[in-house]
This record gives structure tokens, sequence and C-alpha cells, in this order.
């Protein structure tokens, strides 16, 4: 399943990403999140309960950044292992873009699911992602603001 938006934030690139990159922010705006812990400049390790339809799970993972070309562009992936319920990975590419004192932040993210949660079927697993991204980007605007 793959997903892209954008949203304009009220702040500039540079505090965009120094937000996008702290552990408080992403784990107050993660949707069900109640674990994210930075192990290297580079990784994290994160905990995350989601109901999904009839499936409720508690997922254990990593999440590694790319953070080669920062701050204008930043990769995220990371994968979970959510037991019987199944399990979950994906990317983000992040690309944050100067619109004067402002950032124009766009990504393009692709995930997979495997388990119960693949057989729910693509369109309630889609529409819940969508709706789980469109939590995290309301908070992150916030966060940014």
């Amino acid at each position: 399943m793959d997903m892209t938006d954008e949203i304009l934030l009220p702040a500039p690139r540079d505090a965009v990403f120094a937000k996008l990159i702290d552990p408080d922010v992403l784990k107050d705006c993660i949707p069900g999140c109640d674990r994210l812990e930075k192990t290297s400049d580079t990784e994290m390790e994160a905990g995350v309960t989601l109901k999904i339809g009839p499936v409720k799970a508690t997922f254990k993972g990593e999440v590694t950044l790319d953070l080669s070309e920062a701050p204008g562009r930043i990769v995220l992936s990371g994968k979970g292992n959510g037991g019987v319920a199944g399990f979950a990975k994906g990317s983000a590419d992040v690309v944050l873009e100067d619109q004067g004192d402002q950032t124009l932040l766009k990504y393009e993210a692709q995930a997979d699911v495997g388990g119960k949660l693949a057989q729910l079927g693509n369109r309630l697993v889609a529409s819940t992602a969508k709706k789980l991204s469109g939590q995290f980007f309301e908070c992150f605007a916030e966060k940014v603001g």
C-alpha cells in the first residue's frame, strides 16, 4: 500500500527537521505509541498498540533514519512484530522544502502487513493507515507551530 501527501508547516525547515527526529515529539504524535527510545543517532526502538478493525495488536519494532541528505530529505524505515496479529513494515521518504518562513513537508510512504492483519483486506488496512497518518500530521503540525 502506498500513500503520499504534503502539509505546509508554520516553521522554518531546520525547526521542522529537529522536531521530525525528536523521539519525544514522535512518541507524542504516533497514534498508539507507548514507547520510543533512541538507541543511536539513526535508530530507535518502538512499542505501538493499534486496533485495526477487529484486530488489536501491540507491535514492537525498530525505526531507522537515513539522514544522509538532511535536513532537506529524510528516509525512515521500520518493521514491527505484532505476535499472532502479524507484522508491519514500511518506509517513508520525507522531503522538506523552504517556503519563506514556513516548510512544505512532502512524503511518500509504503507499507506492508502480514498475518491476521493481511486477512482484514487492503481496503480496511489502507483506510486505517490513512487515518493514522492524518492524526500524526495534525499532532506534528501543532508541535511545530
